[in-house]
């Protein structure tokens, strides 16, 4: 339960249901919510190394889109 702890439930049940879901289950949205939580923090880490690869102390968004490409 890695991201519930930081992503909202309440704003992935609505970009669900505006993608076409009608009725959303609570332990589909939940699992989501972990899967995008475990997401984000394999991408930071990897971000992160790349930052201090590169001896600097702020992540950027070029970072990000590294690490989001190495997945």
């Amino acid at each position: 339960m890695a991201g519930s702890e930081y992503i909202s439930w309440s704003p992935i049940r609505r970009l669900m249901k505006h993608n076409g879901a009608i009725i959303v289950a609570r332990d589909a949205v939940d699992e989501l919510v972990d899967w995008m939580g475990q997401s984000a923090e394999k991408i930071t880490k990897t971000a992160l190394t790349l930052t201090k690869h590169s001896k600097r102390k702020k992540v950027t968004r070029d970072d990000i889109l590294l690490a989001i490409k190495y997945f």
